[in-house]
């Protein structure tokens, strides 16, 4: 335990990162010019690799650090999988029916919905803070490093692996995005209401709250070069 995490915050990470990537993944690759089918892609597959191994590492996890929750293990959870998977198929299906039937509105349309992803961003960030301002300094001091340190790392393996095995920037970015941004919402629905710990879900909590910055400079910094690129020449 290098960030000298309690058991109960161990497992809880350990919960954290077996969570698929969520929908948000797929908005940040869309707004810093990852391929978005890519994101997609990946992120259906992991939501149905979930199905097995997130009880898998969920319960090493428990045995290894044995916290005390009061809990032996966890099941698979097919239900709250699949909810993840319609998410992630519903919007992505209506998008691609819409960019086959009418291409000259998608194009049209790309500009706005880049804004519109923005704001929403940032709405998320604001009520992300807002519903945690009485623990979140708690929180943060408790788990905020290594949650950070998390985020950071994934994303940066997620870039860089790709790069050196020859594959595209945009391709790299949305694997950045896939193995970066984690569904931290899956990971605190386990926690509280199958594990009944409100203790576990603190490090999903708190990544919650740093990864829409912390993914939005990653992204800004690996589309940097492309846009210097882009500019006309004065």
């Amino acid at each position: 335990m290098g960030f000298g995490l309690s058991p109960v915050l161990a497992v809880g990470m350990m919960l954290l990162a077996a969570s698929p990537g969520g929908t948000t993944a797929n908005l940040f690759s869309h707004l810093f010019g990852g391929d978005v089918a890519l994101n997609v892609t990946l992120t259906a597959v992991n939501a149905v690799l979930a199905v097995v191994t997130l009880p898998i590492i969920t319960n090493f996890a428990l045995r290894y650090f044995e916290p005390d929750i009061g809990q032996d293990g966890l099941g698979p959870q097919f239900g709250k999988v699949l909810r993840v998977f319609a998410l992630v198929l519903v919007p992505v299906v209506v998008g691609l029916v819409v960019r086959r039937r009418a291409e000259a509105f998608a194009r049209r349309t790309d500009r706005p919905v880049r804004q519109l992803s923005v704001a929403v961003l940032v709405a998320v960030i604001i009520g992300s803070l807002v519903a945690e301002r009485d623990d979140i300094v708690d929180h943060l001091v408790e788990a905020g490093p290594a949650a950070l340190a998390f985020c950071v790392v994934s994303l940066t393996i997620g870039y860089f692996v790709p790069c050196l095995l020859k594959l595209d920037k945009p391709q790299a970015i949305a694997c950045s995005m896939e193995i970066g941004v984690h569904n931290s919402a899956v990971a605190m629905t386990l926690a509280i209401s199958v594990l009944g710990s409100v203790g576990l879900a603190v490090p999903a909590a708190v990544y919650g709250v740093l990864m829409y910055p912390v993914a939005a400079l990653a992204g800004m910094l690996m589309t940097r070069g492309s846009r210097t690129a882009e500019e006309p020449a004065p």
